[in-house]
């Protein structure tokens, strides 16, 4: 074989049997149809707090999470969907979360009240 085959050859194998890892945004960066969703309230070299607003029919898009606590200061009715399925799930005004991280999901609110959560990740 000639050397432009080989190389050829080399070049298509690494680029189409290579995975491609799909790079997620975090909360702050990830939104709903191009609009944010979270807003910034504090960060420092501690801890980073987010406030993350969701009306009825908006979501949050795909993202992942660092380990985080979360505080809802209004509840709704979610639809999420992660690593283990689509689930639906009643979030109550004042609950609190904890979570050691999350690979990916998604969001949406398919009640009928805006909810309102406050997620605090230590640095």
């Amino acid at each position: 074989m000639r050397p432009t085959v080989i190389l050829f050859f080399i070049f298509f194998l690494s680029v189409f049997s290579c995975k491609t890892n799909q790079i997620l945004p975090d909360p702050l960066k990830a939104g709903w149809k191009g609009e944010s969703v979270c807003q910034l309230i504090k960060e420092n070299k501690s801890v980073r707090v987010l406030k993350c607003t969701f009306p009825p029919n908006v979501g949050h898009e795909r993202h992942f999470h660092a380990p985080h606590f979360g505080y809802t200061l209004a509840g709704s009715k979610f639809r999420m969907k992660d690593t283990t399925g689509v689930k639906e799930i009643q979030v109550l005004t004042g609950s609190d979360f904890y979570s050691k991280g999350t690979e990916w999901h998604e969001v949406l609110n398919i009640g009928d009240s805006t909810a309102v959560f406050l997620i605090v990740e230590p640095k």
